[in-house]
């Protein structure tokens, strides 16, 4: 049977050694989700309401910039709030044990005791963990407040929440800009379809995270972003007459 990582002795070593590696995956999901969703559902509104080509390009370039800097910079925020509150936590421990380390040692006692440690055992484990700080601290973080043991850095959550966005969603506008070096006969069409395959591959890539098998976590994907787009296809058509 293949394992995902090696359970030798040196194997282990060295993964532990690596140490907690933060994940990115769902700033880069997300992100790349609601850009091809809400540029699609753009495209999908203006085709629907028979506009012209350039409000197409204009209206999807405009929401890939805007659109995309405001969700990263939504993350970011989001992000930041964690890992100050994380800080405020991490000092507020560093003074208790300064002010009240018994009653510290007594929290990381009960602690050990309710995961089934007793007697000598309990004791040798509390006055290991209280022996240095920083484990104390990090033990404490993880049991009482159910801190992570790795925090996201904001600036890369944000900046890979934008290039998703970006990138994925161009994708409904590339058939529109090839407009403008080729002629390309139906271009909601090819767009339409260019989007299925952005949407059923980001489904299919996160299902790696997941438990679904990745033809379902794709057509999952598929359909949540089909739905949204002709969503916004069916108001821009019955909105046409407005514009």
């Amino acid at each position: 049977m293949d394992l995902e990582h090696d359970h030798s002795v040196d194997g282990i070593g060295k993964r532990l050694a690596l140490g907690h590696r933060p994940s990115y995956v769902q700033d880069w999901v997300l992100g790349g989700i609601d850009g091809a969703v809400t540029t699609f559902a753009i495209v999908s509104g203006v085709v629907g309401a028979q506009l012209a080509t350039g409000i197409i390009l204009v209206l999807g370039l405009a929401n890939l910039l805007a659109d995309g800097f405001s969700m990263a910079a939504g993350n970011y925020s989001g992000t930041k709030s964690e890992t100050d509150e994380v800080d405020r936590l991490r000092e507020m421990e560093r003074r208790h044990i300064a002010l009240v380390p018994e009653g510290e040692r007594e929290e990381i006692r009960q602690i050990l005791a309710a995961k089934g440690l007793e007697g000598q055992v309990l004791e040798d484990a509390v006055a290991a963990i209280t022996s240095n700080e920083e484990t104390w601290i990090d033990t404490m973080l993880t049991e009482e407040f159910g801190v992570a043991a790795t925090q996201r850095d904001p600036m890369t959550a944000a900046w890979s929440t934008f290039a998703a966005f970006v990138l994925c969603g161009a994708v409904p506008l590339v058939p529109f800009l090839l407009q403008f070096v080729m002629p390309v006969d139906q271009p909601f069409l090819y767009a339409i379809a260019a989007t299925g395959v952005a949407f059923f591959g980001i489904g299919a890539a996160k299902s790696r995270w997941s438990l679904a098998p990745w033809w379902v976590s794709g057509l999952e994907t598929l359909a949540i972003g089909m739905a949204a787009a002709g969503v916004a296809y069916g108001i821009g058509w019955l909105l046409k007459g407005l514009a």
